[in-house]
């Protein structure tokens, strides 16, 4: 639950303190031969290269530094709220995650997921006409707010339920790409 209130002014939103002490975990995993929407899977092998099963339909998106797409559920349901159907996947996102806040990570940051799999954050996502066969709107609405892009530190095996443990950099990474 969130609340609402003014602060000279200003409306703010405050999360309870149980939300922010909450345990981050992937909520689904999605992958589609190319575009959206994904669908969603209960495990996956995860390679440097990204999601096994998992394509892209534009060149520009396979890279190392975009193996992976990490969306929170949060937030697709705060989109969703402003008139958006948005389901985990809907919006191209390779994991939809709770609980993580990953807009708000820095570039560097390492994720450390409970079967072994390492991630580290190296971009921002960046909202693209794609979005626009889902609602025209979509792709302003939801900048700071899409998602980050992760590179593969560690391959393995991924499954809905893991939970994640977030190690911040203490400067960034020398493998980010802005």
């Amino acid at each position: 639950m969130i609340t609402t209130g003014k602060i000279q002014g200003f409306s703010v939103r405050f999360k309870p303190v149980s939300a922010l002490n909450s345990i981050s975990r992937i909520v689904s995993i999605n992958i589609s031969r190319g575009g959206i929407p994904k669908t969603p899977v209960p495990v996956v092998r995860l390679t440097v290269a990204g999601l096994e099963g998992d394509g892209h339909n534009h060149a520009k998106h396979k890279t190392p530094f975009q193996a992976v797409c990490i969306q929170d559920l949060e937030k697709l349901e705060e989109l969703s709220q402003g008139g958006y159907i948005l389901s985990p996947g809907k919006a191209g996102e390779n994991l939809t995650v709770e609980h993580l806040h990953v807009n708000s990570l820095p570039l560097g940051t390492v994720l450390e997921f409970s079967g072994g799999v390492i991630l580290e954050i190296s971009k921002a996502r960046k909202p693209c006409y794609v979005m626009d066969a889902i609602h025209p709107r979509l792709k302003t609405d939801a900048l700071g707010r899409h998602g980050m892009y992760a590179r593969v530190v560690t391959e393995g095996i991924l499954s809905v339920g893991e939970t994640i443990a977030v190690k911040l950099s203490p400067e960034k990474s020398r493998f980010a790409n802005p």
